[in-house]
Formats: C-alpha cells, sequence, structure tokens
C-alpha cells in the first residue's frame, strides 16, 4: 500500500494569541498566516484581537495597526494603500482580493488571512513572484513597431480603437487571479495564467501594435494558452473588477480564426 507524507512546512498549527487592550468593546480577531524561513519551524496561524475603535476600516490598516503596536515582525508587502499598485494581494476570509480594498466589516466572524495561495512564500504573507514575472517578461508587454513614430507627436489610434484596451489596461498585476487559478496551480511552470495571458491580450489587441502575429505565434502552445478552462475563478477574485477570462477565450478566437 502507497504510503503518501506531506512536504516539510506544509502543516499549519496554532500559534499565539494577542489579546486585545483592557477595556476594548469592539473587538474583532485576525487569524494571520505567519512562517519564518530560518526559524525551522512549521507555519502556525496567530491570533491577534483588534479594538475596531482605535481602527481604520480596512483590512490593511489592522495589518498596519498589528505591526506597529502589537507585533513587529509580521511581515507583508503594501505600498499605495489604494488599490493602485497590488502589493498587499493577500487572501482573505477564502478570498484572493487587496487588503487596501477590504473592509473589515465585510467579514462577518474572525478575519483569516493568508498569503496568495500556490506560490512560495518568502516569509508571513509575502509570496515569492520570481516565477510569475519571469512569465510575464516572457509575453514582451510593451509596444512593438517597426515603424519610426511621427517625429512630431505620439502613435496615434481612433476612439474605437483606444475603447479596445478598456479593461486591459486596468490590470496592477496584483496576480490574484492567478494564484485563484487550478489550471495555474497544477501547471504553472508550463500555464501563462489569467494575469499574464490578459497582459499578452492588452498588447494583441493594440492597434499601434505591429507584432500581433509574432504574440499569437508565441502563445501557440498547448500549455502555455489551453489550460485555461473558464470556470471564471480568476473573473471573480479580481479586486479591479477586469475579466481575464474573457481576455483569453478571445485569444483563443484570434488562434482559431487565423487558421482560416
Amino acid at each position: 500500500m502507497a504510503t503518501f507524507t506531506l512536504p516539510k512546512n506544509s502543516t499549519v498549527g496554532e500559534g499565539r494569541t494577542y489579546p486585545a487592550p483592557a477595556g476594548a468593546k469592539n473587538v474583532k480577531a485576525f487569524k494571520i498566516y505567519r512562517w519564518d524561513p530560518d526559524g525551522g519551524a512549521n507555519p502556525r496561524t496567530d491570533t491577534y484581537e483588534i479594538d475596531l475603535d482605535q481602527c481604520g476600516p480596512m483590512v490593511l490598516d489592522a495589518l498596519i495597526k498589528i505591526k506597529n503596536e502589537v507585533d513587529t515582525t509580521l511581515t507583508f508587502r503594501r505600498s499605495c494603500r489604494e488599490g493602485i499598485c497590488g502589493s498587499c494581494a493577500m487572501n482573505i476570509d477564502g478570498l484572493n482580493t487587496l487588503a487596501c480594498l477590504k473592509p473589515i466589516e465585510e467579514v462577518k466572524d474572525d478575519v483569516r488571512i493568508n498569503p496568495l495561495p500556490h506560490m512560495p512564500v518568502v516569509k508571513d504573507l509575502v509570496p515569492d513572484l520570481s516565477q510569475i514575472y519571469a512569465q510575464l517578461r516572457s509575453v514582451e508587454p510593451w509596444l512593438k513597431a517597426d515603424t519610426p513614430p511621427p517625429p512630431d507627436g505620439e502613435r496615434l489610434q481612433s476612439k474605437e480603437e483606444r475603447a479596445k484596451l478598456d479593461g486591459l489596461w486596468e490590470c496592477i498585476l496584483c496576480f490574484c487571479c492567478s494564484t485563484a487559478c487550478p489550471s495555474y496551480w497544477w501547471n504553472g511552470d508550463r500555464y501563462l495564467g489569467p494575469a499574464v495571458l490578459l497582459q499578452a491580450y492588452r498588447w494583441i489587441s493594440d492597434s499601434r501594435d505591429e507584432h500581433t502575429g509574432d504574440r499569437l505565434d508565441a502563445l501557440e502552445d498547448p500549455f502555455k494558452l489551453y489550460r485555461c478552462h473558464t470556470i471564471m475563478n480568476c473573473t471573480r477574485t479580481c479586486p479591479k473588477g477586469l475579466n481575464p477570462a474573457q481576455a483569453i477565450g478571445e485569444i483563443k478566437k484570434m488562434m482559431v480564426e487565423r487558421q482560416g
């Protein structure tokens, strides 16, 4: 009979509880994934009881309060606090989102916070995004044109051509969508994933780009593109309300059309 063993550091245990200050009345518990690669121990879930009367309304406000006032060892990424940079992407209450855009009041029970799923963890809530950024570079997400630009201005688009980019350029590369995709979990070494394919389609759709054929050639692969099964996890979890599944479908449609 086969024996299965879990990989090292895959069992999450119960950690320490940090009680709310005495006299706090509006208290909510935040259960946060903790792991230190230098410690050698398994991951744990620490519980922080926070007085919401002394805290901002968003989950990121609570994380900053915890780090500043309770536990300075807590590690997470943040930058703009406006839903623009994508740095604070994490799994909150079972859904990938941005901590700066997630209101605490939307979580009915304890607030459970974990790093983005199925990614190597650098420390605590910080995932290792090296592979996914390498995949992003592979689709060359920049304008490619052989024709020199006008000497006295920019490369212009009509309003209709520009409108085709709506729903694409707004992507902030938080990778909530890719890390919510089972196809990416299982084939992440070869499948590019929703975020990268959305970026690929953004440049395929750009009327100023002159390398559409080359871009489609680069995606003509059983794994790079066709591992998408349109289960729509990516669209459901996108904090910007974008639809990566639709973009992937449009790429597949273009593949068929150019084959005649």
